[in-house]
């Protein structure tokens, strides 16, 4: 039976899965969600024994129905293959009582790999179903982690070009130096004077322009998109969830059916969104704790009902977090309106116009589900401390975030429920930050790229290889614009100016 997606602003909008890949976001600014949530097509005692790739296959093949079983298994082949460090692809850490899923083994160190990793094989395959002949131009915008990940993935891919945004000074050390070095002739990279938000806008603004649409079409180029806005992106971070509950039934932590917290640090809404699913699948989640940094907007919308993204943008040391709009989480919105388009289409016009928005009680009461919480920088720094002093264990700066969630959650509500924490990005990304939770003081000043070194002697782990590959790298791409220059940046880089 053949799965639609329908858009989250107009009910009249159909596309089969590939097609939805292909557009990335749909004309009216909707985002594409499927016409109703597959149940696994498996028992659950069945999970334990599959390894990463054959869960991929079962949960994407009842998402992604219009591709063959050989195109499917062809693009979870080409993803998950040796670039992950680790053969489990994303492994669990038991680290006292609570199991970190650690996805950061790909080849950026970042969770965003298992996602980015299969979407150009989804892309390229949708593409030639399609008989696309339009050169696809992925426009990107990224809070650190998103750009490398599409970067690393759309490299070199033939009929693809890829060009990211990123807020200037609003990565990490790292990060930067990641997106800066990447090779590929089809790659370019920006840095605006902005944050995220105007880059995040600034994008959607110009798959939104159907003057430029109609320019790029003459000239033989499409957009889409490798942001999270994509259903090619939701779908494989389902898979990781579904994987979890597998590992911890096949090492005996859980029973069949024992039903498990996921805490997810979140700022774009797409990580903890993706276990939604895996749990309206069947996997027994008890409760999706939504962890915010001290850009608390969705830690705020599930206590009050409110969006509100008209506050104070604060920079943090867990900067892909720096978010105040969650464009994922219109997603859900739709969800809980009852797939309501009209209702949807209002909300997302008040955030557009007035920068805020208020659910109804009758939605509010559908986010049982989630609960909430957000970590302060010094609550975050003591995560990492702590862990380390008792454990050994190193974590980077946004799952100490989840962690410091988790801790607040679990004294406060007594839940004894096994926990899961998506560990979302390796403390190498974040040396500087890391190292200075862990002694405070003693590495100000230094940054991340020169740290490494000392990161590996103190936690006892290899340095990745994408840490290594940018030390000495060359800087390939230098160019800035303000965030109203995006546009035309575009425009020079794929020569129509």
């Amino acid at each position: 039976m053949e799965l639609f997606y329908r858009s989250t602003r107009n009910e009249n909008v159909m596309l089969t899965a590939s097609e939805a890949i292909l557009k990335g976001l749909s004309d009216e600014g909707g985002l594409f969600v499927p016409e109703y949530i597959p149940k696994l097509p498996v028992p659950l005692a069945d999970l334990a024994g599959m390894d990463y790739q054959e869960t991929a296959y079962v949960v994407m093949k009842q998402f992604l129905t219009d591709f063959t079983e050989e195109e499917l298994r062809g693009c979870i082949r080409a993803a998950y293959d040796d670039k992950f460090d680790n053969e489990e692809i994303a492994p669990i850490a038991k680290v006292d009582g609570v199991y970190y899923l650690e996805l950061f083994h790909g080849p950026t160190i970042a969770f965003k790999d298992m996602a980015l990793s299969i979407l150009p094989h989804l892309m390229t395959t949708a593409a030639r179903k399609h008989h696309v002949t339009d050169e696809i131009v992925i426009l990107t915008a990224t809070s650190g982690d998103t750009g490398k990940a599409a970067l690393a993935g759309f490299a070199d891919v033939e009929g693809t070009r890829i060009i990211v945004f990123y807020p200037k000074g609003g990565v990490s050390d790292v990060q930067r130096l990641q997106m800066v070095t990447q090779k590929g002739d089809n790659t370019a990279v920006i840095a605006i004077h902005g944050n995220f938000d105007e880059a995040q806008s600034g994008v959607k603004k110009m798959f939104e322009d159907e003057r430029l649409k109609a320019e790029l079409q003459k000239a033989g180029f499409r957009f889409s998109s490798a942001n999270s806005i994509n259903i090619g992106r939701l779908v494989p971070q389902i898979v990781y969830y579904v994987h979890a509950y597998g590992c911890l039934l096949k090492h005996e932590e859980i029973q069949e059916g024992e039903a498990v917290n996921v805490v997810v640090p979140t700022g774009n809404f797409g990580n903890i969104l993706a276990a939604y699913f895996a749990k309206q699948m069947g996997v027994p989640i008890a409760k999706l704790i939504c962890a915010s940094n001290e850009n608390k907007v969705l830690f705020d919308f599930f206590e009050t009902g409110t969006y509100d993204k008209n506050r104070e943008f604060i920079l943090t040391e867990s900067p892909s977090m720096d978010i105040l709009i969650s464009s994922n989480l219109e997603r859900l919105i739709y969800l809980i309106s009852g797939r309501n388009e009209a209702k949807n289409r209002e909300l997302m016009k008040e955030l557009n116009e007035n920068g805020r928005y208020g659910i109804t009680g009758k939605m509010k009461a559908e986010l049982s589900d989630f609960a909430a919480g957000y970590a302060s920088a010094d609550e975050m720094k003591k995560a990492i401390r702590d862990t380390y002093e008792n454990t050994g264990y190193v974590m980077d700066t946004h799952t100490a975030v989840a962690a410091a969630v988790y801790e607040a959650y679990r004294r406060d509500s007594n839940d004894p429920a096994k926990t899961i924490i998506a560990s979302t990005a390796s403390p190498y990304k974040f040396a500087e930050s890391v190292l200075n939770a862990i002694r405070p003081g003693e590495y100000e000043g230094q940054e991340g790229i020169a740290l490494a070194d000392e990161l590996s002697r103190l936690s006892g782990t290899e340095i990745p290889k994408a840490v290594e590959e940018i030390r000495n790298a060359e800087i390939r791409h230098t160019r800035e614009c303000d965030a109203q220059e995006m546009e035309a940046a575009v425009k020079e880089i794929l020569g129509l100016r």
